[in-house]
């Protein structure tokens, strides 16, 4: 069991294989989406309620409704968002994932404040919108989402990974640790895991922990759909002849690679008995 002073493991995820295994190798949060390629969007209520199920880690829920990178939504999306809040909520989230930006890139007070209403006092985490912000105003910035009732800031300090932005979220966290929770996330490995620990000082950490793109992930768990077809780690068996380019065309999809959970909650607890 993890102890209160451990450096915690957020891992996103869009598929029930990636969920379990990143809940069953260590991981302490789950932030659930779908479309991580898209950067991650807004998850259906079918696999969030039936996660609930059988996954006893909380389950922060993207609040996102098409890909992009302004974060800057209509009045028509900000409905769509807050129904599937409701929704998301009333099926047993545990917390939301939300960003929201004006053309000028300040926060857009008015959306998170709704996002926050509809929460109903859930936890909600400030994404990576923050990165597009003025990075000279940086912490103006984030003491107005302080401010707002957001408990986490996700963030890889204005850069494109973490492991470029470590300056800044270690500057981040040292102004401001004692009053928000702020998440180095983006391009966070095995191998830099270590650096930007020790570098920024964050208690929490943020990572898809897949492996490498040409190595197979290492996930000991089956799934039996409901017509029988299995599902081993990252294998589909099927009882009719496919043709090996389809085959190939049904994998084509990225998980959660247990054994990368693993080893960046053994980093991390190193790290923690280190402090």
């Amino acid at each position: 069991m993890a102890s209160s002073k451990d450096i915690k493991l957020e891992v996103c995820v869009d598929s029930i294989a990636s969920a379990i295994a990143a809940a069953e190798s260590g991981a302490a949060r789950l932030e659930l989406c779908s479309a991580l390629s898209e950067g991650g969007l807004t998850p259906t209520i079918g696999i969030l309620k039936s996660l609930k199920g059988f996954i006893a880690i909380p389950i922060y829920c993207m609040l996102r409704p098409r890909s992009g990178d302004d974060f800057i939504y209509t009045d028509y999306e900000m409905q769509a968002m807050l129904t599937d809040l409701d929704m998301l909520r009333e099926q047993g989230a545990d917390g939301f994932v939300f960003g929201s930006l004006t053309p000028t890139r300040s926060i857009n007070v008015k959306q998170c404040q709704q996002v926050l209403e509809h929460a109903h006092g859930l936890p909600v985490t400030f994404h990576r919108a923050f990165d597009i912000t003025d990075m000279s105003r940086m912490q103006e910035t984030v003491r107005q989402i302080i401010e707002l009732g957001f408990k986490r800031i996700l963030t890889s300090g204005f850069k494109p990974s973490a492991h470029e932005g470590i300056e800044y979220i270690a500057q981040l966290i040292a102004k401001n640790h004692r009053d928000i929770i702020i998440m180095p996330g983006a391009g966070i490995s095995v191998g830099n895991l270590e650096e930007i620990l020790t570098t920024t000082k964050c208690i929490e950490f943020h990572s898809s922990a897949k492996s490498k793109a040409d190595a197979p992930p290492t996930n000991n768990i089956t799934l039996t759909t409901s017509d029988n077809n299995v599902i081993a780690g990252n294998n589909l068996s099927m009882d009719c002849d496919v043709i090996s380019t389809a085959r190939q065309d049904l994998l084509m999809y990225e998980m959660t690679d247990a054994n990368v959970v693993r080893k960046m909650v053994f980093i991390a607890k190193a790290m923690s008995e280190k402090n």
